[in-house]
């Protein structure tokens, strides 16, 4: 319970910085708790190398998500316009 408490306010915490930046500009969704518990566990538990990698992974993923969302929002709205 404590990790995931833990988890939870590293997420919250990215989520309040970046609630001044517009996440249009960044094409990025918000860091969620699984991806600040994978973030860690690939910076800390399991170190690699290449960690510029691990992150630029973490990028392409939210930016993939934050694509995803945004086609299924504007297929939903289309299917609610049609008559």
């Amino acid at each position: 319970m404590a990790a995931l408490a833990v988890l939870a306010i590293c997420a919250a915490d990215a989520a309040a910085g970046a609630a001044h930046d517009d996440p249009a500009d960044t094409g990025l969704i918000k860091l969620t708790v699984n991806e600040v518990r994978r973030l860690i566990s690939a910076c800390i538990v399991r170190p690699i190398s290449d960690l510029a990698h691990r992150l630029r992974w973490s990028q392409w993923r939210r930016r993939h998500q934050a694509r995803a969302r945004r086609s299924h929002y504007t297929r939903r709205l289309n299917l609610e316009l049609q008559p």
